[in-house]
């Protein structure tokens, strides 16, 4: 992506100037910011998905004494009818199931991958809306199809509403508001409060367009549970040195601590006061976990392409073609599922670290960047690189695409 044209889809800005002057900063409403856009997933479609257990969904319903909210998986026979005003179905993730929405998501890969979280699709009857709240993350909301009416806020009080399944503002108060119709856009910036609710529309057909939003979302590291899991997966790292392979098995750091040992610890009729020796004992073993820089960007590369619970991928349909990869006769492309990331010394993928240098490293970074690899580019890997490759497409991570060759891609 060339950060420095301007975008359609951000209003003219180029990815550099929307980063520069908005990210994280204020509102940016973009009319038409693709224009004649249409659904990718039919109302029926989007129905079918929430259906299934490995994906999140949820209904919300607006009823006269108070909200209903329902986790999935939602059979469509309990949905409400669509003669029913005021409620929603949200489902979360569908770039992961859907090629055309995981396309819609790299759009807005001018954010770091460790940033860009997932494509929640929200269909909604008249009226329909989750009530006024903000988010912790930037969002960037899309009207696929139909209208909905935007109110927005520099909300200062945040107080929630009591007794209620979702996380509502009690005292919106709004001081912007938008129509947005199919093609046009909002971004909104972490804590900015909001309130979405859905209008009837007639489509270009002269029926009634169905309100469909999709909201691009990011993730936001929460400092004391990202140090949490960061000291944890350190803990986790064994005293095996790595051998020196150019794309090299997982990293495991130098040793956090011996045991720990009391030869002088005398008698106690205090039992149960912590011992001062056990104490800095502790102190010392996290100093020295964090002494590694290099582990410590391992762990973090690990947490961040960490999948999510419920994410599962599917076993490859043929078996791996390292000849073909060699033969400019296959290429390679990153499962929608697959998260890839990389810095200086790392590649990581799905919660897994690689020591990564030389040539394979340049390639290696090529493939997270570009989520794919051309023939040309994959003929000119390494053997040791190739069968590290093969071990992720045998593990549903990417997919091989032949050419030339008998038999269907896979």
């Amino acid at each position: 992506m060339d950060i420095n044209q301007s975008l359609a889809l951000l209003a003219g800005l180029s990815p550099a100037q929307f980063m520069r002057q908005y990210w994280q900063k204020k509102p940016l409403l973009v009319r038409q910011a693709i224009p004649g856009f249409q659904p990718l997933l039919s109302r029926a479609a989007l129905v079918k998905l929430a259906t299934f257990e490995h994906v999140e969904s949820r209904l919300i319903v607006q009823q006269p004494k108070g909200w209903r909210m329902k986790q999935g998986p939602i059979a469509a026979r309990s949905l409400p009818p669509l003669s029913k005003d005021g409620w929603t179905l949200l489902v979360q993730g569908v770039d992961m199931h859907d090629a055309g929405a995981h396309a819609l998501l790299q759009q807005f890969r001018f954010a770091p991958d460790a940033r860009l979280d997932d494509l929640m699709i929200s269909f909604a009857t008249t009226g329909g809306g989750v009530g006024p709240h903000f988010d912790s993350y930037d969002v960037f909301l899309l009207q696929a199809s139909g209208r909905r009416r935007w109110r927005i806020g520099q909300q200062k009080d945040l107080t929630l509403q009591q007794g209620v399944p979702l996380k509502i503002l009690q005292n919106f108060e709004p001081d912007q508001e938008f129509l947005l119709e199919a093609g046009d856009m909002l971004y909104l910036p972490p804590g900015y409060a909001h309130d979405g609710v859905a209008e009837a529309a007639i489509g270009s057909d002269g029926k009634a367009a169905d309100c469909m939003t999709y909201s691009v979302g990011f993730r936001v590291p929460i400092r004391n549970v990202l140090a949490a899991e960061l000291l944890h997966r350190l803990a986790e790292f064994s005293e095996d040195a790595v051998d020196t392979a150019p794309v090299e098995g997982r990293r495991r750091a130098a040793p956090l601590a011996r045991l720990y040992r009391d030869p002088g610890q005398p008698a106690t009729a205090t039992p149960a006061a912590l011992p001062a020796a056990l104490v800095t004992f502790a102190e010392q073993a996290v100093v020295q976990a964090l002494k590694d820089p290099l582990a410590i960007s391992c762990a973090l590369g690990e947490c961040m392409t960490e999948p999510k619970p419920s994410v599962l991928f599917d076993e490859p349909l043929q078996a791996w073609a390292p000849d073909a990869a060699k033969a400019h006769q296959t290429s390679i492309r990153l499962d929608a599922r697959t998260r890839m990331l990389y810095d200086s010394d790392h590649v990581f993928i799905n919660g897994e670290s690689y020591r990564a240098k030389g040539a394979d490293a340049t390639l290696m970074r090529r493939l997270a960047d570009q989520r794919g690899l051309s023939a040309h580019e994959l003929s000119k890997a390494s053997v040791s690189a190739i069968a590290l490759l093969g071990e992720w497409h045998d593990a549903g991570w990417l997919q091989q695409e032949r050419h030339g060759l008998p038999g269907a891609n896979t």
